[in-house]
């Protein structure tokens, strides 16, 4: 983006944000698709909290603007520092002392903070206003504190920072008596060097303002901030919901955006094709989502209630985006997954355990009409890194009292005890809802969209004391690649030469580690001796099954809520030769890759 100082009549500066509406792409005027992202917000999607002082420390050591964004997201500059600044916070206008906070472990400003260095909110402002900052910045030079003030849409010069308004008319008669005491709304914010008392810039537009941020005064075209341990591209804003603390929102180019998930939602060194499907994931869902936090000021949350989000990493040299998975977004820049011709909702998690699942049964959604394309799939690739994820398989035992407990903390069988489980399974083999039968003669029901957080299990693929319907024995498999059957006849010269087809319609030579598929779906390597991996997760039937006992020991595989896309599954697929376009394809059938 080209820098350039903004010199405006005062009354064409009076904008405030607008904030696009739910689900609208903002394009600013270069044609990025810009997001919002909450960093710092009351919202229980965004941990980290409304802050009294929110700190910037600039990459570059090359200064800050300072303005706000229009309804276009393009920034609008109203003031700028020198480069020499480096360190910058925003406070809210009250009086906060900088120091060490034992809550927060760090230096920053604070209410609750006794030091000699205070920020007061109480100022004497000079008569007028003017038209321009050069203007006022010539103005506010002339005074020891004075400084540059955006004032309901208008630059003001405003002298000193106080506690009380006792200080403040002390000062103003030894400068004669100018000017006035003032302070701010509820809503007002000053921008100061950090560790000082000295007011770079102040903003105060009312309830509907919202101050922005713009690193560097260069031109730089790589700049990042830290913020709250975290480097960011794009720019800040900054608003005060309700007049109190402040709510931090980093704003940036979509693929900017992109490039600070996909390295957390997946591993930064997976398969390229596997980070490109995540990449179009990704992209989709944030572009399907937009708007979705907008009643707190911003468009997506950075945890997983909405999609990690990190920014360009910590100051760990191994976390954050690699030159794999920048490649990825890169190499699928501008790719979203559609079906019929519209964004398509797109979901994903760790693992499935054997196959996801029809979205009807978790969520009640439409896979008929609406929706076809979330329908469950069995899954032949994801046991291929069986050995890698930690939660295939996984295990949870209860007693017979602790599973009550577990239940009860949940609101389930106050004052009574479990006496059975009744589990219904998918033709998939996914617990797709549950049945409490208690001692008391009564029940409880529990969806499947609750069984992980009632039983506080990983997800619903498992069976409970080894019982789950439709259960076969594993058949016996070939000792080595020479000895390998199909239909019943032996193929001479093992699989040199051969070819398989996937269940998606892929053509690839055969390799040197063979898998066999039985008729339930189970997916069982060819190894030596012709002994299965015995590590893989439980692949139970469908149906319905009742279990009871002292003890019930849930053995299952996954984790997640079971929709949309296994990320194990997209780097075994990966690592098999399928391309991010054709995982995405196995796991949401019948959608399109496509331009957005």
């Amino acid at each position: 983006m080209k820098k350039r100082f903004m010199q405006l009549a005062a009354a064409v500066l009076a904008v405030c944000l607008t904030v696009p509406s739910a689900g609208a792409v903002t394009t600013n005027q270069n044609g990025d698709a810009m997001i919002r992202v909450g960093l710092a917000s009351t919202s229980p999607h965004v941990p980290t909290g409304e802050l009294e002082a929110a700190h910037l420390q600039n990459e570059y050591g090359s200064g800050y603007r300072f303005g706000y964004y229009d309804s276009g997201l393009n920034f609008v500059e109203l003031a700028r520092t020198g480069r020499d600044v480096e360190k910058a916070a925003v406070l809210k206008t009250e009086n906060l002392y900088y120091g060490r906070s034992s809550t927060l472990n760090k230096n920053t400003y604070s209410a609750s903070i006794s030091s000699s260095i205070v920020v007061g909110c109480v100022h004497i402002q000079l008569p007028g206003s003017y038209g321009s900052y050069d203007e006022a910045a010539a103005v506010a030079a002339g005074y020891e504190d004075g400084f540059v003030a955006w004032i309901d849409g208008q630059y003001q010069v405003r002298v000193g920072a106080y506690t009380t308004g006792t200080e403040a008319r002390e000062v103003q008669s030894t400068l004669g008596g100018i000017g006035s005491v003032v302070g701010t709304s509820a809503y007002g914010m000053s921008v100061v060097e950090t560790g000082t008392d000295h007011i770079l810039f102040q903003y105060d537009n009312g309830a509907s303002g919202a101050l922005a941020v713009q690193p560097d005064v260069t031109g730089a075209e790589e700049v990042q901030t830290w913020f709250s341990g975290y480097k960011y591209r794009g720019g800040f804003q900054y608003h005060r919901r309700n007049g109190g603390n402040l709510t931090v929102v980093n704003v940036l180019p979509l693929e900017d955006y992109i490039n600070g998930v996909v390295c957390y939602e997946m591993g930064r060194e997976w398969p390229l094709e596997a980070l490109k499907a995540q990449a179009l994931c990704a992209r989709t869902y944030v572009l399907k989502n937009l708007g979705k936090h907008n009643s707190h000021g911003f468009d997506i949350c950075p945890s997983d209630s909405c999609q990690v989000y990190h920014g360009m990493g910590s100051e760990r040299p191994d976390y954050g985006p690699s030159e794999t998975s920048m490649r990825a977004v890169a190499e699928t820049a501008g790719m979203v997954v559609k079906y019929n011709g519209r964004l398509a909702e797109v979901f994903y998690v760790s693992s499935f355990g054997g196959a996801s699942e029809d979205a009807k049964n978790i969520w009640g959604s439409d896979t008929v009409n609406e929706y076809p394309y979330l329908r469950g799939v069995e899954d032949p690739y994801e046991a291929d890194l069986d050995y890698a994820n930690a939660f295939s398989p996984w295990t949870k035992s209860y007693t017979s009292a602790q599973l009550t407990q577990q239940l009860q903390k949940n609101g389930l069988g106050v004052g009574t005890s479990v006496k059975s489980l009744e589990l219904t399974y998918s033709d998939l083999g996914n617990v797709i809802r549950a049945t409490v039968h208690w001692a008391n003669g009564q029940s409880s029901t529990i969806s499947a969209s609750n069984i992980r957080s009632r039983f506080d299990v990983r997800s619903i693929r498992f069976t409970v004391n080894g019982a789950g319907t439709g259960e076969t024995s594993t058949p016996d498999l070939p000792g080595n690649s020479e000895e390998i059957y199909i239909n019943g006849s032996p193929v001479s010269g093992g699989l040199e030469g051969k070819y398989v087809i996937s269940g998606g319609g892929t053509v690839s030579q055969a390799g040197d580690k063979p898998y066999a598929i039985n008729g339930t779906g189970s997916i069982s390597a060819i190894g030596s001796g012709g002994e299965p991996d015995s590590s893989t997760a439980p692949q139970p039937g469908s149906g319905t099954v009742t279990i009871s006992g002292s003890t019930y020991t849930f053995n299952g595989g996954g984790w997640g809520h079971q929709v949309g896309m296994s990320q194990y599954g997209a780097n075994a697929m990966a690592r098999r030769g399928f391309t991010g376009s054709e995982i995405v394809a196995f796991y949401f059938p019948g959608v399109q890759v496509a331009h957005f």
